[in-house]
């Protein structure tokens, strides 16, 4: 994403964060004739954050190159946005950028196999993209990593492109829309990985769910949560999962799926076939 499209993009999350709050949550009055946009009208945003209609209508239009930190600040107060939409506002009107050597590796160093082996429960490693770089025998089991082609082992397409996906996660609109928060989050912390843009082209083409929910503008952390998976075998597996970052390497993340022991089958050869997408 360029740096022009970055603030055009600012544009996109303001007007859909605008329209998920209504005058009544931020003490503006409401009167008895309807409204004829959902939720905040520009003006009342200007109003609330302290800036004129006129500059707020400039950011909203992708033309947001010098607005200064204490309007930010105000927009955000003024949308009521949480601690996670604030910090990705404040990612697409910053938007960096890097060098080549900067970008995140594409592999798991050595150590992180090692200690991915010294965990019984299901765990792998994510990249950029949501690429799964490596995983451990319990993973595998659990998720038939080792017999997909290397492109399919990426979460966000197996999750839109994979034929599979909504047999394998049996709340997949969740999921899916869990998903594309997160990746909403990603491709605005790295505005220059031309690998993002591609893949929301693909997934975008790829399937029809996609796209309504990428222009939602919904961001989201993957830190902790709830996921239910159906592996091959049919037992349907209700865990909870774990994320950890490892120091020095920020863009990729340690998932840990804190299965019961049963159902993990830990050491298991690889039962789910990867269908392609």
């Amino acid at each position: 994403m360029s740096v022009d499209a970055s603030f055009e993009q600012l544009g996109d999350f303001l007007r859909a964060c605008r329209a998920r709050v209504g005058p009544e949550e931020v003490g503006l009055p409401v009167f008895g004739r309807k409204r004829r946009v959902a939720g905040l009208r520009r003006e009342e945003v200007a109003q609330l954050a302290g800036v004129s209609v006129d500059y707020y209508v400039r950011l909203e239009q992708g033309r947001g190159q010098h607005v200064s930190d204490a309007v930010l600040d105000a927009i955000g107060r003024a949308l009521r946005l949480d601690p996670t939409e604030y910090e990705h506002m404040w990612d697409l009107a910053r938007p960096t950028r890097v060098s080549a050597r900067q970008l995140a590796p594409s592999t798991a160093r050595p150590g992180v196999q090692v200690l991915l082996d010294r965990i019984d429960a299901p765990a792998f490693v994510l990249g950029r993209c949501m690429d799964v770089l490596t995983w451990n025998p319990a993973a595998d089991a659990v998720m038939g990593l080792s017999a997909m082609a290397p492109h399919e082992r990426n979460m966000a397409r197996h999750t839109f492109l994979s034929p599979d996906a909504d047999r394998f996660y049996p709340d997949w609109e969740r999921v899916a829309a869990d998903t594309v928060a997160f990746l909403r989050l990603d491709a605005a912390r790295h505005s220059h990985d031309a690998r993002m843009a591609a893949l929301v082209e693909e997934l975008s083409a790829g399937n029809p769910c996609f796209r309504p929910l990428w222009d939602a503008h919904q961001v989201a952390e993957k830190t902790h949560g709830t996921k239910r998976l159906r592996p091959a075998d049919g037992t349907v597996l209700d865990t909870a999962y774990e994320t950890l970052s490892f120091p020095g390497d920020p863009d990729l993340m340690l998932v840990v799926y804190t299965t019961a022991p049963r159902t993990a089958r830990v050491g298991a050869e690889p039962s789910v076939t990867a269908a392609r997408p």
